[in-house]
Parts: C-alpha cells; structure tokens; sequence
C-alpha cells in the first residue's frame, strides 16, 4: 500500500509591518489633525473678526445717523419756539408754560443727540512697552497716535510675526469699539425717550391750556355789510 505523501505546512499569517512615521513638518492625516481641519479652522475665525468689524461699523454709522437726525429735528423745533411763538408770550400769557414744557424737551433731548454724536478721543499717552505687554491696543487710533513712527512701525512688526498678540489686539479692537457703541446707544436711547416726553407734554400743554384757560374774544356787534356787486 503506497504511503500518502506529506502534507505541507500551513501558512502561519504574517503580521503587517509597521507604517513609517511621516516626515517631520508634513500635516496629520486624521479627521481630527488634518491639514484641511487647520485651514478651516483659521478660515473660521477670520470670518468671525471679518463679520464682527462689519456688524459693529455697520452700528456705529447707524447711531450717527439716529443722531443726526435729532440733531435736525429738535433743532429746527427749538427755531421755530424762538422766532414763532416767543414774541408773543408777552400778549398770550397762556402760551408761557405749553412752551418751556416744549422747548425744554427738546433741548434736553438736542443736548443728548450731540453727545452721542461727539466724537471720542484718548488723551491718555500709550508706550510701545505697555503695547508689548498688552495692556494698550495697537491697532486703535486713540493708542498708537502716541507712538512716533519708528515705534509704530516696530510694534506693527512684532505684531505682525505673533499670531497670538495679532489675535488678542484685534479682540480688544472689537471690546473697544463695543464699549463706545453702548454708550452711543445708551445716550440715543435717553434722547429718544426725552424727546417723546418733551412732545407729548408741550402738546398736551397747548391744548388743554388753549380749551380750559383761555377767554373767548369777544366779536364786535356791529360787522361790515358786504358790498354787492351791480349787475
């Protein structure tokens, strides 16, 4: 009887062998560390600071133009008081307190308008020094107009090569330009309500002064015949 012949060995599986580590500077290929991730990521919040500059510019143009027009309207109220119904308060007593109810208002509502309007400059002087520790903003006017051009130039430079201190000016850019708009706002605002108070009382004045307190003129008896043209 013949002799089967020998099987062959099985084929133990070979374990895979580590890939190279990827070359020094090369960007990570996971979902998490992707190159592609990073670039979205920076393309984010310079999109962020993008809008918010737009928004926070596109505010401040609307409360001076909210301003400005208070500025005319009380303005031209407060013109028309003096040359209308001013000369005349001598001979209608009864128009005395309906005016400087109105005339107050809006002065007082002009007067808000306007400092809301003002422009705001920094008086206090700023450092390069106090630029590199952060504590003054580079990127606003008010700060480095203080600096002389070599030094604005030097801090611009170092700025420039740092993207956290570029990242931390633009922020406190956008704080700076946040505190001035919420005290434009808040000064419109006591403007506005001011100037609705003025204008409700002072009319309010006129007519209940004009129906309660003042005495009917007295018509004369006799009247004029009108003529009669002959035909």
């Amino acid at each position: 009887m013949p002799t089967p012949a020998p099987r062959p060995p099985l084929a133990t599986p070979s374990t895979p062998e580590p890939a190279p580590p990827p070359p020094t500077g090369a960007p990570a290929t996971g979902p998490e560390g992707s190159g592609m991730s990073q670039r979205k990521k920076s393309k984010g919040v310079e999109t962020m600071f993008r809008t918010s500059y737009r928004t926070n510019m596109d505010l401040s143009a609307l409360a001076d133009a909210k301003a400005n027009i208070m500025i005319s309207i009380n303005g031209l109220i407060v013109s028309i008081l003096l040359a209308s119904i001013a000369p005349g308060i001598d001979t209608n007593t009864w128009l005395r307190w309906p005016t400087v109810a109105l005339l107050l208002g809006c002065l007082t509502s002009l007067v808000f308008a306007v400092l809301a309007a003002r422009p705001r400059v920094q008086s206090q002087a700023v450092t390069l020094d106090e630029v590199r520790r952060g504590a003054a903003n580079l990127l606003f006017f008010g700060n480095f107009a203080h600096l002389s051009r070599t030094e604005f130039m030097e801090g611009m430079n170092e700025l420039m090569l740092n993207d956290d201190a570029l990242y931390d000016n633009m922020v406190m850019d956008i704080y700076g330009v946040g505190l001035v708009l919420q005290k434009k706002y808040r000064l419109l605002r006591i403007s506005y309500t001011v100037f609705m108070l003025g204008l409700v009382v002072g009319v309010v004045s006129f007519i209940v002064v004009f129906f309660f307190f003042t005495e009917p003129t007295a018509v004369s008896p006799t009247t004029t015949p009108i003529p009669i043209l002959p035909r």
